[in-house]
């Protein structure tokens, strides 16, 4: 079934979105014979297939080799800045008129740049792909999310890295990669330092570890958003019938209205749910907390924004005015400004009134 609503249309945010998993494969073929690096195949369509099949094999193993390929092309300048642009253009050709895009710079370093160097090449593809998508007639404007990755040693540099950049393109700050091992208290003083500093952050969360990940996020990081999310729902009792019970976790997330960047194909690659209609996604909307939408690694889950949101009508009775929701939480949980918000509110609404007079 395809659903009928013209989904394509509509105005889109996203604010789950992983730099290194959304590159096109023609890309990274050209990218990978530049730097001398071997790929399981090099036609693009039989690559976009494997990339797929890797994440969705259900192997940790096979999953994270699918990043190896994807990080190995992006070491030189030239790579990350056609990486990034490309990425703009591809989600505003997709109707996205706001994303903030995570990345690892620590990642980017075995061919010689600097953290630095990796942060000002991303930003110039950024920009790059704003002004490309603004010549073919479409308004997007993006931002970095600087990540720190969990199992390393490096999060206060990171930190530091994000803050020297915060008014050059970088709204926000993330930890990714295992999660469960590797919580926020392994360095406390990165969450002092960024909350003495007043800058957002989102920390993956409730993905792979369950409710004492997310419980850390959102006190010791005092996070903003919570990356994913998901397992919030192991603190619910008797989800589904008409008296759930709370947990304190599940309490403070939905009193404070904290942001979930629901990510739905991943979380069902990842295990979370066997569907689409039995993500945890439509439930949360139901119980009130601030969902929001997201597509995680557009090539590993071979999807979009436009994917994702066909999926929860199509699969889970999503209704237009479920998507409009959803996607002004997001623009509301924007790493920018009140006013800036406000105005991103005003677009969605005007791009979605529009849509439901057609």
């Amino acid at each position: 079934m395809t659903s009928a609503l013209p989904i394509a249309a509509l105005p889109k945010v996203l604010l789950h979105d992983h730099l290194d998993g959304g590159l096109r494969p023609e890309t990274i073929v050209e990218l990978a014979a530049e730097v001398g690096h071997t790929l399981p195949t090099t036609d693009p369509e039989e690559l976009r297939r494997w990339f797929f099949e890797a994440a969705d094999s259900g192997t940790l193993v096979r999953y994270l080799e699918t990043f190896d390929h994807t990080i190995a092309v992006m070491q030189t300048r030239d790579g990350l800045a056609r990486v990034a642009r490309e990425a703009v253009v591809d989600l505003a050709a997709d109707g996205v008129v706001y994303a903030e895009q995570r990345w690892a710079p620590e990642q980017h370093l075995t061919a010689g740049l600097t953290l630095q160097d990796a942060v000002d090449a991303v930003q110039e593809g950024l920009e790059q792909g704003v002004a490309e998508a603004a010549a073919a007639g479409r308004t997007i404007r993006v931002g970095q999310l600087i990540t720190a990755m969990r199992h390393a040693d490096r999060w206060e540099e990171i930190v530091e890295l994000a803050l020297a950049n915060r008014d050059r393109g970088v709204v926000g700050f993330d930890i990714a990669g295992a999660e469960a091992g590797f919580p926020p208290s392994r360095f406390p003083q990165a969450w002092r330092t960024l909350n003495d500093a007043g800058f957002p952050t989102t920390i993956h969360a409730g993905e792979a570890d369950g409710v004492e990940s997310i419980s850390e996020a959102v006190h010791l990081g005092q996070a903003s958003r919570i990356g994913h999310g998901a397992r919030i729902v192991e603190d619910i009792e008797d989800l589904g019938t008409d008296a759930p019970r709370f947990g304190r976790v599940a309490h403070w997330v939905r009193d404070n209205q904290i942001p979930l960047e629901l990510c739905p194909s991943s979380n069902l690659q990842t295990g979370i749910a066997a569907t689409i209609a039995e993500h945890p996604i439509s439930a949360l909307r139901d119980l009130d907390f601030a969902v929001t939408v997201n597509t995680d690694n557009r090539l590993m889950s071979a999807t979009s924004m436009t994917r994702e949101m066909t999926l929860l009508v199509d699969e889970a009775g999503w209704t237009l005015d479920d998507l409009r929701d959803a996607t002004l939480a997001a623009a509301w949980s924007a790493f920018i400004h009140h006013d800036e918000r406000h105005a991103l509110g005003e677009q969605i609404l005007a791009g979605y009134a529009a849509v439901a007079e057609q």
